[in-house]
């Protein structure tokens, strides 16, 4: 489905519970470590507004989920699109 997205770069600050998905991760996907949630989002909003397509931000766990919508005005900003 991510092939079929064009979304084969993913931009992520990776906890436990995505080590199974990544580990597993075929060589035609791209992995952007960042070093938080926030640049994360912010990496995959840049990446977005700059290809003119949709990026992919993965983030783990409900507390981190509540905090795109810090995010969410400067994505809007940028002409990205925050999809929860």
């Amino acid at each position: 489905m991510l092939r079929r997205l064009a979304l084969t770069t993913i931009f992520s600050n990776p906890g436990s519970t995505e080590v199974p998905f990544l580990a597993g991760l075929p060589e035609d996907l791209r992995f952007v470590l960042a070093l938080h949630e926030g640049s994360a989002v912010a990496m995959a909003a840049g990446h977005a507004i700059a290809r003119g397509a949709p990026s992919l931000a993965l983030l783990h766990r409900a507390r981190t989920a509540r905090r795109w919508s810090c995010s969410s005005a400067s994505l809007s900003a940028g002409r990205a699109t925050l999809c929860k």
